[in-house]
């Protein structure tokens, strides 16, 4: 039923642990709404109003794709960084 888990949850973003009615649900693909065989992280309300809203389509893979959690930071970086780096349109 709707409300019964109201555990605490950890915010992935500040690590707060809250209330789950006191957070928000974040979905790392991108699609809430569909729930079948999902666990959903959280974020608390300051973090989650501090997100920026904006489409993510491929996000995911790209940072799966440049070893997020399996390489060091500073290679990921320039892994993602060369791996979504837009190449100027060529000029005629």
């Amino acid at each position: 039923m709707w409300g019964e888990n109201d555990g605490p949850v950890s915010c992935i973003a500040c690590g707060e642990e809250v209330p789950r009615s006191d957070a928000r649900e974040y979905d790392k693909h991108g699609d809430r709404w569909t729930r079948d065989g999902k666990d959903f992280e959280y974020l608390c309300k300051p973090c989650f109003r501090d997100l920026t809203k904006h489409a993510r389509d491929g996000l995911e893979d790209a940072l799966d794709d440049a070893g997020a959690g399996r390489v060091d930071d500073e290679e990921f970086i320039g892994r993602f960084l060369d791996a979504t780096r837009e190449e100027p349109a060529e000029r005629e």
